[in-house]
């Protein structure tokens, strides 16, 4: 009789687990909940159910539709943040979560929210598991579904920016995983050919576009900033919200599907195309892109890798700078994020992409102090090797560009009648190909450059003797060094990535260096944090 008191109190508990309204920012504390025994709950040894959801997970998603359901932004977001990891962490770190069938009846079997859950289900999968191709293939038509709904109906809901930043990430990324799983034909299985050939739209190149051009225009997000420049709207002074009652999901969605579309373009080659969908986004500027941290470093990352490809290599350094200083300064307050990880390694490859942005136009001008340390102690070498212009320079311009460049697709799907080969690498190879190209063109203007710096004037005959070169093949030089050092930004002008220019007058050439100016503000602002630094220490020295 006392055990059966005890699990009728213990069921008292559980019921009434659903704590009021008011004290809702305390209740998703799941660090206490029991690490998943799957031998129990599925009833077999050690399987899966996906039948099966715990009590955790019930609450969890009835709190979540309510909080959907009352727009409330701030819970939403520390659920899809915090409590969504937390039980993954611990319920979930080798299996998927339960089934969407199994969770519909405690969410009124609501349509949308079904979508949404999928949706996080599936990004769980993708996270910490290895997706079949089923799965793949499921996930895109639930994509499919999720937009059509927010395209075509009638959306009344307000989501953290942070999930409708993931979904735009996750969408891209699901497809370039799937370009890539589809392009590794050979240790496919005949079941996986056929199923490639009967869901051969699944994930298609032009329904990702589609989709993502949709977004944008449905939203006439494009329209909205133009209008936000002129004091018209409030988009970025709110962050995107709708404190009007109305949804922030299509226009959100639409905003940041301009940075997939720059995402999606990059992974094609095409960067023309992609650094035109940014254009509305002023990224000099505070945005709404500034709010979520992996959009602002997605943006900037793929922004800058762009400039290096079109040789706009000012732009480029000018924004990696500003986001590697940015991160640097702040990196520590995402420590817990689940992002965290991701940051690391989006800083490291855009310090290795800035390294040969210097390498190949020495603007050490632009580049902050704090950026410029930490960039000598990690590249000093490479960097050095890498002006040589030498083969080994071309071994480490090869080694950091396969380091640090996105993960290049080849989007056509493949044709099942040849042997069977493999061709995920395919575009990567003509992309790294088309980039030593360029730097082997270049290989010349560091020899021209040495010499410019230490003169003012000079005649052709006597720069020709010192490069060994006869006053023809000297002047080719000079044309390509004025070539290569110059491009066509993004409102089709040229302007000068050059460090050091010059003109030709009656076979003299005269050299204007471009002098920097001093800025002091910065030294002093480092100074002063120092000595805040310096007295914090002493105030914890207890004096005996």
């Amino acid at each position: 009789s006392l055990l059966l008191l005890l699990l009728l109190l213990l069921r008292l508990v559980e019921s009434e687990g659903f704590v009021g309204e008011g004290d809702m920012a305390a209740s998703y504390e799941y660090d206490d909940a029991p690490a998943a025994n799957y031998e129990g709950e599925s009833g077999g040894e050690g399987g899966y159910d996906p039948n099966f959801v715990p009590d955790s997970v019930k609450s969890f998603v009835v709190h979540m539709y309510r909080h959907i359901r009352e727009k409330n932004v701030y819970e939403i977001h520390q659920m899809c943040e915090t409590s969504f990891q937390t039980l993954s962490e611990r319920l979930f770190k080798e299996t998927p979560w339960p089934c969407v069938e199994a969770i519909a009846p405690y969410v009124d079997n609501d349509h949308v929210f079904c979508l949404l859950y999928r949706e996080m289900w599936f990004r769980h999968l993708y996270a910490r598991l290895s997706p079949t191709l089923k799965q793949r293939i499921d996930s895109y038509d639930n994509y499919c579904s999720l937009f059509q709904v927010v395209l075509h109906g009638v959306v009344n809901m307000q989501l953290p920016n942070q999930w409708l930043w993931d979904m735009v990430d996750e969408f891209v990324y699901q497809f370039q995983s799937f370009c890539q799983f589809r392009a590794k034909l050979k240790n496919k299985t005949e079941q996986e050919i056929a199923l490639l050939k009967q869901h051969d739209k699944a994930w298609n190149v032009y329904g990702v576009l589609n989709f993502l051009q949709a977004l944008v225009e449905k939203s006439t997000i494009v329209q909205i900033l133009e209008q936000d420049k002129d004091g018209l709207e409030q988009f970025t002074a709110t962050d995107g919200y709708d404190y009007s009652g109305g949804s922030n999901v299509l226009k959100v969605l639409g905003y940041f599907s301009m940075v997939g579309l720059l995402r999606v373009h990059c992974l094609l080659g095409d960067y023309h195309t992609g650094l035109k969908w940014l254009q509305p986004i002023d990224i000099t500027q505070q945005g709404v892109y500034t709010s979520v941290i992996g959009c602002h470093i997605a943006t900037i990352y793929h922004y800058g890798f762009a400039n290096l490809m079109l040789r706009r290599y000012v732009d480029a350094v000018r924004e990696f700078n500003k986001i590697l200083l940015y991160i640097y300064k702040t990196k520590q307050y995402h420590q817990k994020s689940p992002q965290y990880e991701q940051i690391l390694k989006k800083n490291e490859q855009m310090y290795a992409l800035l390294a040969v942005c210097l390498s190949l136009c020495p603007q050490t001008k632009l580049v902050d102090e704090s950026v410029n340390s930490q960039l000598r102690e990690k590249y000093e070498d490479k960097m050095g090797r890498m002006q040589s212009y030498d083969n080994d320079a071309f071994i480490v311009f090869d080694e950091l560009f396969t380091y640090a460049c996105p993960k290049f697709i080849t989007p056509s799907a493949p044709s099942f009648e040849e042997p069977l080969v493999n061709y995920n690498q395919d575009a990567y190879t003509l992309q790294l190909k088309m980039f030593l190209y360029e730097v082997k063109q270049q290989e010349l203007l560091a020899g021209v450059r040495t010499f410019l710096k230490v003169y003012s004037s000079i005649s052709l005959a006597k720069l020709a003797k010192y490069m060994e070169v006869d006053e023809s093949t000297l002047r080719t030089i000079l044309l390509t060094y004025k070539h290569k050092t110059h491009s066509v930004d993004s409102d089709g002008r040229i302007v000068s990535n050059a460090d050091i220019d010059f003109y030709v007058n009656d076979d003299m050439i005269y050299v204007v260096e471009t002098k920097p100016a001093k800025r002091y503000g910065d030294f002093f602002l480092r100074q002063i944090a120092k000595l805040e630094g310096v007295i914090n220490d002493m105030d914890r020295v207890k004096l005996e």
